[in-house]
């Protein structure tokens, strides 16, 4: 008869071979799902009025540069395509790509070709334009792969890892973003949603155990003081939350309804919770593997061994939250290197200071996660072993979690 565990793994690879199914049958009725006719009538639109509409590049019936102004070629294309979705399926319309607006030599396009199309309404006749390619396909497809390997290397875990991102998904989704869009504080609905979110999904994958309480405890200090120090900061450099594009679209949504300020420290707090994650899991699994194998070592021993462990894991951690920070704003990096100016006038300027400020901040936030919950850690699993002992003496070789 096999094992629970025979089952288990037996369970996971039908389950394996399910998911890769699922992912190749929703890659072949992808298109399926698209939005279709919106009801909006083949005729004229009203001036102002619009509709996308999806559709498959037929042919490429002119390519080549034109001038736009600053003696600068740029490449342009006139295309037919044939509409897929929309009052216009089934119809031909040309489109020209280029001549309006600046394209780059990757957003040329060829035969084949699936693209989402503007139609709007102008005076005496429609206007169409490409406003992106469609990549439905490809998304589901590395969202499949990912599912996969995580499900394949992880097993069990995987399977609550993804559970707890699904949750994690939900909570920014369904409760951070509304409640910022009603107009809550930003700062405060960032830190109960991130509480909420690290808890359920930390104790999702790890179960309830004094591990998983010393991780979540640790998240928990590192995140409130990440909180504090980002009020703190972004209140001194004097950031408005005004330097990028994306808010300009809010305030001309929103109008003044949001606290862009409060945006900036919700993005900082939100910004470090993957990575405090990875840090505080990682101190409290060390220190109680430590204990599992030396029950006679002291608190004050496992915590002076958890700091050992966690200078090497600050200094991967810090460098990757600096990576990432630069990675996301690289354009911005670029444009700020181009005009010559002085040092300290370029990292006065508004976009640079906050990502400077995002990066320190969060990098604080990580280092002091390390001895906040090496020290938590080290206390519950000593009392955890204690605990064990005056229990259930006989069973002393037993790893504790």
């Amino acid at each position: 008869m096999p094992s629970l565990n025979q089952f288990l793994d037996r369970f996971f690879a039908i389950g394996l071979v399910l998911l890769l199914g699922l992912v190749v049958l929703f890659i072949l009725v992808a298109p399926l799902l698209e939005p279709g006719d919106t009801g909006v009538s083949a005729e004229p639109l009203a001036p102002g009025e619009r509709e996308t509409l999806t559709a498959r590049v037929v042919a490429v019936l002119e390519e080549g540069t034109i001038d736009l102004g600053g003696d600068m070629a740029h490449p342009y294309q006139r295309l037919r395509l044939l509409v897929e979705r929309g009052s216009l399926a089934g119809q031909e319309i040309e489109v020209e790509e280029g001549t309006i607006n600046i394209v780059s030599e990757d957003r040329l396009f060829a035969p084949g070709d699936r693209v989402y199309v503007e139609r709007v309404g102008g005076m005496g006749r429609d206007m169409f334009y490409i406003s992106d390619a469609v990549r439905t396909q490809p998304l589901i497809l590395i969202g499949g792969i990912f599912l996969a390997l995580v499900l394949a290397v992880g097993g069990r875990k995987g399977l609550r890892s993804i559970l707890g991102t699904l949750f994690s998904l939900l909570v920014i989704f369904a409760f951070i973003i509304p409640q910022i869009l009603a107009g809550r504080d930003p700062v405060a609905v960032s830190v109960i949603g991130a509480v909420v979110l690290l808890a359920v999904s930390t104790y999702l994958v790890y179960g309830w155990n004094p591990k998983a309480h010393a991780a979540v405890a640790g998240m928990v200090l590192s995140l409130i003081l990440t909180g504090v120090l980002a009020w703190l900061f972004v209140s001194w450099t004097r950031l408005t939350g005004l330097s990028s594009e994306e808010t300009s679209y809010l305030v001309m949504e929103l109008g003044g309804g949001v606290n862009m300020r409060g945006l900036i420290l919700g993005g900082i707090i939100i910004g470090s919770l993957g990575v405090l994650d990875d840090i505080c899991v990682g101190q409290a699994s060390a220190v109680f593997e430590l204990v599992n194998a030396n029950r006679a070592l002291t608190w004050r021993e496992l915590f002076r061994s958890s700091l050992n462990i966690g200078r090497d894991h600050i200094a991967a951690m810090v460098n990757t939250l600096l990576l990432a920070y630069v990675g996301a704003s690289f354009p911005l990096m670029l444009v700020f290197t181009i005009y010559q100016e002085p040092l300290m006038r370029r990292i006065n300027r508004e976009p640079i200071a906050e990502e400077i400020v995002r990066t320190l901040v969060g990098s604080v936030g990580l280092v002091m996660a390390v001895p906040i919950t090496g020290l938590i850690a080290s206390l519950l699993a000593r009392w955890a072993v204690e605990r064990e002992a005056k229990s259930a003496p006989v069973v002393e070789n037993d790893d504790v979690e």
